[in-house]
């Protein structure tokens, strides 16, 4: 449009200095020519403006749920392209939670489409709903690290005899320690001492007090910790210390679950989704300070220089498919031995995992 608009203007102004002074006749024929190439503009612009305003018609409205923390900091470019009106789909963003819990009640009404929550959540809202629930894409590994003041620790296997501080008590985090520590040999109940916090403050506490401190810490809170307390260091990222011990699955902490009738009827708009989220998470991989900055924007985590440092131990993915129930399956497994109702009571059945082509 702007060449055809660009021969136009040429042509006029050429024709104005070529007859110049040859009458009224040219000068008549000069502007009807200028007129016809401003109302071909404006008829161009009117149907461009017209298709802009269908496709938007057009586009499905998803309202996403997340909260703070590693589980959404995929999620923000996706949320960056959407205020540009960027994004195939129209996507309404809740408000974020700080408790897990805050997900159940929308979800479970229709208030919420897509929501990025726990892992063993995700089941457990499988259960409560009569299967009513699947999870598209597994968002992010585990993201606890053990860290301590001073040089006596090389990992888990080191942790007979000391006291380590952590939150977590009765969910996941607790889990996960106690299946590390018995692998390795270390009974959790008898060979050291776990003191159980009941949040990261009251961890961070005992870290400034106690000068042989060790504790086991979920990001980004381990990184902002290491800026507060001198001489504290990671000591090992437990999701090496459970690969280690070749359990076939991985530490699933998040997952992104779609309501099942929701996805039924929107194929193409969680299609759109999933690929949409995929390029969001890459970006966030490859662009760490622009990511950090977006997530202190949207107030995942409150400070971007932490976010950025943070971001390499968050282990944001995107795993779907084959790839997500092979992570996520054998994770809930391995949940369900040590406390059936960290999962809902049960284990959810095959249809808990997307299958795209299940609803085409």
């Amino acid at each position: 449009m702007k060449k055809r608009v660009l021969c136009a203007m040429t042509a006029a102004v050429l024709a104005l200095s070529m007859l110049a002074g040859c009458g009224s006749n040219n000068a008549e024929t000069t502007s009807a020519a200028e007129e016809s190439s401003v109302e071909e503009t404006e008829t161009e612009s009117q149907s461009a403006e017209a298709e802009s305003t269908e496709a938007d018609a057009d586009k499905v409205t998803v309202r996403i749920g997340a909260m703070s923390g590693p589980t959404a900091m995929g999620l923000v470019k996706l949320m960056a392209d959407n205020e540009e009106g960027l994004t195939a789909n129209d996507y309404e963003f809740a408000d974020l939670a700080t408790e897990a819990s805050a997900m159940v009640t929308p979800l479970a009404q229709g208030e919420l489409d897509i929501a990025a929550v726990p892992a063993n959540l995700a089941s457990t809202l499988y259960n409560k709903t009569n299967g009513g629930v699947e999870v598209l894409a597994v968002n992010a590994l585990g993201v606890l690290d053990l860290v301590e003041k001073g040089d006596t620790l090389t990992g888990m296997q080191d942790l007979a005899g000391h006291t380590v501080y952590a939150t977590g008590q009765s969910a996941v985090p607790e889990y996960v320690i106690r299946y590390i520590l018995n692998a390795n040999g270390i009974d959790p109940d008898k060979d050291l001492e776990i003191k159980w916090c009941a949040d990261t403050t009251e961890a961070l506490s005992y870290l400034k007090e106690d000068a042989d401190a060790a504790a086991i810490l979920p990001q980004p809170f381990a990184t902002a910790a290491m800026a507060q307390v001198e001489g504290l260091r990671i000591v090992q990222d437990l999701n090496d210390a459970w690969n280690a011990l070749d359990t076939g699955c991985e530490i699933t902490t998040g997952v992104i679950v779609a309501r099942k009738d929701f996805a039924e009827a929107n194929p193409e708009a969680i299609e759109n989704f999933l690929l949409e989220y995929a390029d969001s998470v890459v970006y966030t991989e490859e662009n760490a300070a622009d990511s950090a900055a977006l997530i202190e924007k949207y107030g995942i985590v409150a400070k971007a220089a932490i976010a950025e440092k943070a971001l390499p131990d968050c282990h944001i993915v995107c795993l779907a498919g084959e790839d997500m129930k092979k992570a996520l399956s054998g994770f809930l497994e391995i949940l369900f031995e040590q406390n059936p109702e960290s999962v809902g009571g049960a284990l959810p059945g095959d249809d808990f995992y997307f299958n795209g082509e299940a609803h085409l």
